[in-house]
């Protein structure tokens, strides 16, 4: 049998990326494209992206460019990985390039503001001939960059091409679950970051264990509210792509939606954290609100949702959203 993708494109030289591109390519010929060209050059000099994966040596196989046509250009399988908010304007880019049957990948676990969009179904928009999937799940990147033991799950309504996708993303601690739930499985990732963002407000406060469980399996019952509505599986969320991502970002100072919400249980304005991230991206703050309106437009409520929105708007401070939390109407868990 011949390799089931015979070129892998990955676009985005984050963290997230920078480990898919590595890890795929001990399976196939892969390319990975970073945006700017003082980076694609010391990651081709240095093997290493000191900026977001430091001390991470990357395959020495993996192909690096800064230019995303020639990414792209005979690859039967591209891999999106950049963030939310520029996510179409690279897709845009790079569409009228893609060979006839790429199938396209989104790593992104954020919605598109303003149109509340999935990533996939941007990728639908703009290239509606090509089969879409998603990839999801428990995906610190640092873990799995240092080959620690984790699974994840490729959703695609198509089941031959979920199958030629688990075969090029399994390595031997990197284990690769099929799923048709392309819906499911990425809202979970959407969600997850909003959630941990309340559970990370939660331990900046100071609360423990208790309050942290509160927050996840009440944010896992408003996930699964609202992709219900959507038209998700409701059993998809509480696999690898709903609760195992939930627990893995949740439980880590290694989640940037979690870090922010410490930072914001502690006092620290939205536009301080903001300015000082470093270039990297918490998907959670730029979702809660798209997140938030999707759910009003189905007739869905999300109280954690809607109050990460407003703290993460400056609308709302993260102790007030606590006490709004906890003083709502008494209601069955079954409600």
């Amino acid at each position: 049998m011949g390799l089931p993708f015979a070129r892998v494109a990955v676009i985005g030289a984050g963290s997230w990326g920078t480990t898919v591109a590595s890890l795929v390519a001990h399976n196939a010929p892969t390319v990975l494209w970073a945006r700017r060209r003082e980076l694609a050059d010391e990651l081709r000099a240095s093997r290493e992206n000191s900026r977001y994966l430091p001390g991470v040596r990357l395959h020495d196989e993996l192909q690096i460019t800064d230019d995303v046509v020639e990414a792209v250009t005979d690859s039967s399988l591209v891999v999106m990985a950049v963030p939310s908010a520029g996510f179409r304007d690279v897709v845009r880019s790079l569409v009228l390039h893609l060979a006839p049957r790429a199938v396209l990948m989104s790593l992104t676990k954020g919605l598109e503001r303003g149109t509340g969009r999935r990533m996939s179904e941007v990728l639908s928009d703009l290239a509606p001939e090509h089969a879409v999937s998603v990839l999801s799940g428990p995906n610190l990147a640092r873990e799995i960059a240092a080959g620690q033991p984790a699974a994840s799950v490729v959703a695609c309504s198509d089941a031959e091409v979920a199958r030629r996708l688990q075969e090029v993303f399994t390595r031997p601690l990197f284990r690769i679950y099929t799923h048709d739930d392309v819906i499911g499985c990425e809202l979970g990732g959407v969600v997850k970051n909003v959630i941990a963002i309340a559970a990370g407000m939660a331990h900046g406060m100071g609360f423990g264990d208790n309050s942290r469980a509160t927050l996840i399996t009440r944010g896992l019952v408003e996930m699964g509210r609202l992709g219900t509505a959507l038209g998700a599986n409701p059993g998809t969320f509480s696999g690898l792509a709903g609760m195992g991502d939930v627990i893995a970002t949740c439980s880590s100072m290694q989640s940037r939606n979690t870090t922010v919400g410490v930072r914001l249980g502690k006092g620290e304005s939205i536009a301080d954290i903001n300015a000082s991230m470093n270039h990297m991206v918490a998907e959670g703050v730029k979702s809660s609100g798209a997140v938030v309106a999707l759910a009003r437009k189905v007739g869905v409520e999300m109280p954690i949702c809607e109050a990460v929105a407003e703290v993460c708007d400056g609308r709302l401070a993260a102790g007030d959203a606590l006490i709004r939390l906890m003083t709502r109407s008494r209601k069955s868990e079954r409600d």
